[in-house]
């Protein structure tokens, strides 16, 4: 089997674009992180990302690699770093990594970012059940090396978000950990029906997936709330911050 020549100035490019915010790493030839910019995604345009992106003069980028659950701020991205920079990005759906995990579900049914979250947990060894903290919530679950499917449900901030503003009468919240179930005002009221509500909704959703497939899991959780939501009482989960880049990167690895 022949091994891949390295060229010690390539570079990489991969990102996750989620609904509400754009990871972006730079990589060097190890697959190293080098460099990482945040956007918000509904901010995304040329003016901007061109602003962000200057880092890249004179880089030799050999691709891009992007999980995108917004097809309009990629196709944006995509042709951005084409025009200005020559290089050529794919998104995950668009690649083969049939040797990293099998899908049983349809593979236009589920995000990018949620295929990224399971090759980077598969190991063949053990199952997974990944919780991330995004726009949404989601439950991936993982048989060894077998996307079998998942769970949404609202995300943290956007039920918040949508509380506040369909109820004149809530003021802005900051979330965080409560101790005590009953709230003696509103601001702890609110808090804790998000910390114990989303809290029991996890552990329920875990038990209820643990039950249908009759299996045991490693618990990951990654996104914005996944310290927040840690403290579960019946599952010990492990934090993950950048699962999906990790995934990407590994995906890069085999290619």
């Amino acid at each position: 089997m022949k091994k891949k020549l390295i060229n010690l100035t390539d570079m990489y490019i991969v990102g996750d674009i989620g609904n509400t915010d754009t990871k972006i790493f730079l990589l060097n030839y190890k697959f190293n992180k080098i460099k990482k910019i945040f956007l918000k995604t509904g901010l995304i345009s040329n003016k901007n990302v061109d602003k962000k992106l200057k880092f890249l003069n004179n880089k030799k980028i050999k691709f891009g690699l992007f999980s995108s659950v917004v097809p309009s701020a990629y196709k944006k991205l995509k042709n951005f770093l084409k025009n200005k920079y020559d290089i050529n990005c794919s998104e995950l759906k668009k690649k083969n990594f049939s040797k990293l995990v099998k899908l049983k579900v349809n593979r236009s049914q589920v995000g990018s970012d949620r295929i990224a979250n399971a090759i980077s947990v598969i190991d063949n060894r053990y199952n997974y059940i990944v919780v991330d903290f995004g726009t949404a919530t989601t439950f991936d679950v993982i048989i060894k090396n077998i996307y079998c499917g998942g769970v949404i449900a609202p995300g943290v901030s956007l039920s918040l978000n949508t509380l506040i503003k369909k109820a004149s009468l809530i003021p802005f919240i900051n979330l965080s950990k409560i101790s005590k179930v009953v709230g003696t005002n509103t601001n702890q009221a609110v808090k804790s029906g998000f910390y114990w509500g989303y809290l029991g909704l996890i552990d329920n959703v875990i038990l209820m997936i643990k039950k249908q497939t009759k299996k045991s899991f490693k618990l990951i959780f990654t996104g914005g709330f996944a310290y927040m939501f840690k403290s579960l009482k019946k599952n010990k989960p492990i934090i993950q911050k950048d699962l999906t880049i990790d995934g990407l990167i590994k995906v890069i690895k085999n290619i």
